[in-house]
């Protein structure tokens, strides 16, 4: 994923080597070293064993444990950090047997997925209970591992980090012909809330029938996104990109006016850390209109740096984008909030910089 790649090679004092189970987009990803230890030949059937028969998550088996064993004591490793609970549960087996300290990462979903499952939330326990310590992307991913059982002593928030100079701000002019253009970045899966977006959008064409709406990214909910947006008759106003890079993102955040973001939890529980793309938004001078949801009012307060509505409620981000529109004024001082809100606290070198104080603490090299 972009964001733990920007975490990665923006370290200075640490060497991170990277392990993991294939390797792909080798030319968007030029890093290096990378060791890779295959999924077994058995894997499927393992994890059909522990997942479907017994209902359990699948840890990794004696001969994976070994090949992890022998790659840590071959490249000298200090600290094995974990990128998201879930994985670090798979990995349970190695944080027990390694001598060395295990970190794990939590970013959303690997705090709330699953755990209405007995087997799963034992399983999370037992996993938080082995490791040194825990980082979590937001405040309230802390409140819900504390509610898992997490001894609060263990937790620490890290923040995502933004490359700043990615997206360098912009002042943005705003129409005075209704040609408002929206824009919404991420995966296209329930959390992102991307019906309420175009529900909420439909009523705005009301008022502003010029505006246009773009959602860049893609995802499972493509098919069911677009049928909606012809059954709303807005199907012309509105643009699905797919995947695009970042540059091209940065190009349609820079010619847009306002960025939505209404997430919402899942159904499966699934929730939000701190969306990266708004931050990005946020970052580049663009006005966001999001959610009370997840870790996002603690990038966003309402009506300084965003704007925040009830997740679900697409007739209230509706009413405060009209009145947005209506008031150019209001909607001109957000951005600069904005993105004084993502220098102070999520700035990429700052909370790499911390991460390595993290690091290097916990195998006791800190000042």
């Amino acid at each position: 994923m972009l964001h733990i790649y920007r975490q990665i090679t923006a370290l200075k004092r640490c060497a991170p080597v990277v392990i993991a189970q294939k390797r792909e987009q080798t030319e968007r990803f030029q890093f290096e070293p990378v060791q890779i230890v295959p999924k077994p030949a058995t894997h499927f059937l393992r994890r059909f064993w522990f997942r479907q028969v017994r209902d359990m998550p699948w840890q990794i088996s004696d001969a994976e444990l070994r090949a992890l064993l022998r790659l840590l004591s071959r490249t000298d490793a200090r600290l094995l950090h974990i990128y998201f609970g879930q994985i670090a549960v798979h990995l349970l087996p190695l944080i027990r047997t390694w001598k060395n300290p295990s970190i794990v990462s939590f970013h959303g979903a690997d705090v709330t997925v699953d755990m209405n499952k007995p087997a799963y939330r034992e399983s999370t326990r037992q996993m938080l209970d082995a490791v040194k310590l825990v980082l979590v992307r937001s405040e309230s991913l802390r409140r819900a591992l504390i509610d898992l059982g997490c001894d609060p002593k263990k937790i620490e928030v890290q923040r995502a980090g933004i490359p700043l100079e990615e997206f360098a701000f912009h002042e943005r002019s705003f129409p005075n012909d209704g040609e408002w253009r929206l824009v919404q970045a991420g995966r296209l899966i329930e959390k992102k809330g991307l019906p309420v977006t175009l529900r909420a959008f439909a009523v705005f064409l009301r008022k502003y029938p010029n505006a246009t709406l773009t959602i860049a990214g893609e995802g499972p909910l493509l098919g069911e996104l677009q049928k909606l947006a012809r059954e709303l008759n807005i199907e012309r106003r509105v643009s699905f990109t797919g995947f695009i890079s970042q540059e091209q993102l940065r190009d349609i955040y820079y010619r847009s006016h306002i960025f939505v973001h209404p997430s919402q939890t899942g159904r499966d529980g699934n929730v939000e850390g701190i969306p990266n793309s708004m931050l990005e938004a946020m970052a580049s001078g663009l006005p966001v209109f999001a959610t009370e949801h997840g870790g996002i009012p603690e990038a966003v307060e309402n009506g300084l740096s965003g704007v925040l509505v009830p997740e679900r409620d697409h007739e209230g981000l509706a009413r405060a984008l009209v009145n947005a529109a209506k008031d150019p004024a209001f909607v001109s001082q957000i951005p600069r909030s904005g993105a004084e809100a993502v220098r102070k606290n999520f700035d990429l070198q700052l909370q790499a910089q911390r991460l390595e104080d993290i690091y290097l603490r916990t195998i006791g090299r800190g000042d």
